[in-house]
């Protein structure tokens, strides 16, 4: 039997990519959606059309799921969560702030907001990197006497770093990271500053927050989960963060340098290795590799590998030693902001939890 499962923040872009990725899911169905006051009181269809022109506010390139368009909308802090087994949340970080809590007592969340990413019992999961960390939610449970619990997904900029990463840190350890993105505009949304002419013929030198983030997420993603809490790993991370005209896929130039001897030929070793076992669990949103590798040195680019493996894999190229820092190699790699970085990385993280017994 499927489980029930509500969107919140339906009629997002977020909320949006939630309903493609569940579209004919074998284990979840989505039963109800939540959004802001506007919307409240109509049916789906009616909620992503504008009442004055007719325009539909659709902003996936696949079409809306035909079983979604008749459903109500309800308004978000005033939800019925009967018969709901697990929320996917969508919601900016404002509102998230307070209606994941709200959920979280008697319903598992999970999260593509950042409002809670930085609490200490609040897992920043990615299947197949730090799949330990799923104990922190019985922490989280017992600390706040909740039924329910918040896990949620990392930035879309950080996950592809984190999944490439993670290898080199379990094989050789890692001293220090730097790391220059080059970011798809579908990672901002409908914000201000990715407008026709500001991103036309252009790249924004900057993303409020985004560096920070990343910097911070890697840390706990790839620490050691100890007493009720994570143990930041130790190692220097520093990002530079840049939105390019590109319209999916964030592309990222990472200098690795290492705490053990570590040969390019050692490091594609690890890579390619990476995430077997994670992967033969056979997931239904699970890709077939984590990492993909290409020796082509015009690969990866976001037009040409952002949909490697429906989006979920991580391409990587140009892996090669690096002589500016100390023991390392660098390389490029380009990761699907909306689909793994975002709600299709957020239901794979569902299922591992639902395998888990934590729905």
């Amino acid at each position: 039997m499927k489980k029930n499962v509500a969107v919140v923040g339906a009629t997002g872009i977020a909320g949006q990519q939630f309903l493609v990725a569940l579209r004919n899911h074998p284990w979840f169905e989505v039963k109800a959606l939540a959004a802001s006051e506007r919307s409240a009181g109509k049916s789906y269809a009616e909620a992503i059309r504008d009442p004055k022109t007719g325009a539909r506010r659709w902003w996936c390139q696949e079409e809306p799921p035909q079983e979604a368009l008749p459903l109500p909308v309800y308004e978000a802090s005033s939800l019925n969560l009967n018969g709901i087994d697990l929320v996917f949340s969508a919601v900016e970080s404002e509102p998230a702030r307070e209606l994941e809590p709200l959920y979280a007592k008697t319903t598992p969340v999970v999260s593509t907001a950042s409002a809670h990413r930085y609490e200490q019992d609040v897992p920043i999961f990615i299947p197949g990197v730090n799949l330990d960390h799923i104990r922190l939610i019985d922490v989280q449970k017992k600390n706040r006497g909740w039924k329910g619990f918040i896990a949620t997904q990392p930035n879309c900029t950080t996950i592809g770093l984190a999944i490439t990463l993670k290898p080199l840190f379990d094989t050789f350890g890692l001293k220090k990271i730097l790391m220059t993105s080059m970011q798809g505009v579908s990672g901002a949304g409908r914000s201000p500053g990715v407008v026709a002419l500001d991103m036309l013929d252009n790249i924004i030198p900057f993303i409020s927050g985004e560096e920070e983030k990343v910097e911070k997420e890697t840390h706990k993603i790839l620490g050691a989960l100890g007493e009720g809490a994570i143990r930041p790993a130790n190692f220097l991370v520093s990002a530079t963060c840049t939105r390019a005209a590109v319209l999916e896929g964030h592309t990222e130039a990472v200098w690795a340098s290492m705490t053990n001897p570590c040969s390019v030929e050692d490091a594609h070793a690890a890579m390619i290795e990476f995430g077997k076992e994670f992967i033969s669990l056979g997931l239904p949103s699970s890709p077939r590799h984590m990492i993909i590798l290409h020796d082509d040195p015009f690969r990866p680019q976001p037009r040409l590998d952002r949909d490697a493996e429906d989006g979920m894999a991580t391409s990587v190229g140009r892996l090669r030693k690096d002589g500016a820092l100390e023991n390392a190699v660098k390389y490029m790699l380009v990761s699907h902001n909306t689909k793994m970085g975002a709600a299709k990385g957020a239901v794979l993280m569902a299922e591992y939890l639902l395998q888990k017994g934590y729905l």
